[in-house]
């Protein structure tokens, strides 16, 4: 039987910070943190800072890292319901490349999420996508499936705009007044305020790490799978069980009160520290 294309699908993932047993899917003696833990808990501490107090949704696998190191960290925090992942690949990013089967899973999937148009303006907080960013491709067609949702739901932009945010991570290079960035062509972002795209930088060993090379506890999730039984059905090769173990060690790692007070003082170097709501969080994590 074909499965039903308004049935929302979601990749299976373990709850890694509830903690679901695992069993022998993980090593006797597990591993320590990885290697670009110190680089990661930077990136992780401006991305909390750079959210503007918004719910942080990953977006795809690539950031999985950041979440799982997020988990650990904001477990005993008023955070601990803010981090979510948005299992999402656009294979390229057109925005009009979509099906009208692909257009209904999506909407489906955003709606079993809480992200529908109509849920969307009457947000407390802002929605921020997360992601590692190269020139924007995802982003734009995420955008662009929701931009249009909107407007057949005929839910007024002027509710939905405000909620509306998209944090890149990008390769950290050298910076000029000439310096390339990735939401300067991209037309769509000039229909948001001017604060609501927002980037951090990453190392460029570890953007490729985690972008290209690192092996993902899920599969890619685009839109050939977005109905696809198979997804939700829990991988036990040995490529993910060295991801598992990958992922257990940076929820380990966010619990560690070094780790919560390193990203703590990463906030406190930021800009929006003197924001209510920053200074309220880093304190949570400090103590």
């Amino acid at each position: 039987m074909s499965p039903d294309p308004e049935e929302p699908v979601r990749p299976f993932r373990w709850d890694l910070v509830r903690g679901d047993r695992l069993g022998t899917l993980l090593p006797e003696d597990p591993p320590g943190p990885p290697w670009y833990l110190d680089e990661l808990v930077g990136c992780a501490g401006r991305i909390l800072a750079r959210c503007g107090n918004g719910d942080l949704y990953f977006v795809g696998r690539s950031l999985d890292s950041v979440h799982d190191l997020l988990g650990g960290a904001l477990a005993a925090t008023s955070w601990r319901e803010r981090l979510h992942l948005l299992p999402f690949s656009a294979y390229g990013g057109r925005r009009r490349g979509f099906a009208a089967a692909d257009v209904r899973r999506f909407r489906a999937r955003l709606a079993a999420a809480g992200l529908a148009p109509r849920d969307l303006a009457g947000r407390p907080r802002p929605v921020v996508f997360a992601d590692i960013v190269s020139v924007g491709g995802t982003f734009e067609a995420l955008y662009g499936l929701i931009r249009d949702w909107i407007d057949d739901e005929r839910v007024p932009w002027r509710a939905v705009r405000p909620k509306l945010r998209f944090l890149g991570v990008t390769a950290r290079k050298h910076t000029s007044p000439t310096t390339w960035r990735w939401q300067q062509r991209s037309a769509w972002t000039a229909d948001l305020p001017p604060r609501a795209v927002v980037n951090v930088s990453l190392a460029p060993d570890v953007w490729r790490c985690l972008g290209e090379v690192q092996h993902k506890l899920t599969r890619s999730f685009h839109r050939g799978r977005w109905a696809d039984p198979e997804v939700t059905r829990p991988p036990r090769d040995e490529a993910a069980r060295a991801a598992l173990a990958e992922a257990v060690s940076l929820v380990r790692a966010g619990r560690d009160r070094e780790v919560r007070r390193r990203l703590a003082r990463v906030m406190a170097g930021e800009p929006a520290v003197t924001e209510p709501w920053l200074r309220a969080l880093a304190a949570e994590l400090r103590a």
